[in-house]
């Protein structure tokens, strides 16, 4: 079977042939989130699948910063590479200090 493959395959570095796919990697370890919520599992097979997970989750994690690295080396603008952080709010300035009054419409706590 093949979710019984995938059970016992031992996620590599990204790249590695063996290695899952990132998106097989995210159904595993989801999976494995599933099983572990669900409380059927002895304790034996609940530590063997948190070993799982946490290989999985560092396969994962290693998959997203070669991603980053990829993105940062394609950010180009006329001076050459530009490097930006994948952050999700907006950049904050550097020429306010913490000490200063916050912006209109926003809290200062």
């Amino acid at each position: 079977m093949a979710a019984d493959k995938k059970r016992g395959a031992a996620p590599g570095k990204p790249g590695d042939p063996e290695a899952p796919s990132f998106e097989d990697a995210i159904e595993r370890l989801e999976g494995i989130v599933d099983e572990l919520e669900g409380g059927a599992l002895t304790l034996e097979e609940s530590i063997a699948r948190y070993e799982e997970g946490m290989k999985l989750s560092k396969h994962l994690a290693r998959a997203l910063d070669q991603a980053e690295k990829r993105i940062e080396r394609l950010t180009e603008d006329a001076e050459g590479v530009k490097t930006e952080p994948l952050e999700s709010g907006p950049p904050e300035s550097d020429e306010r200090s913490s000490e200063d009054t916050p912006a209109e419409g926003k809290l200062p706590f």
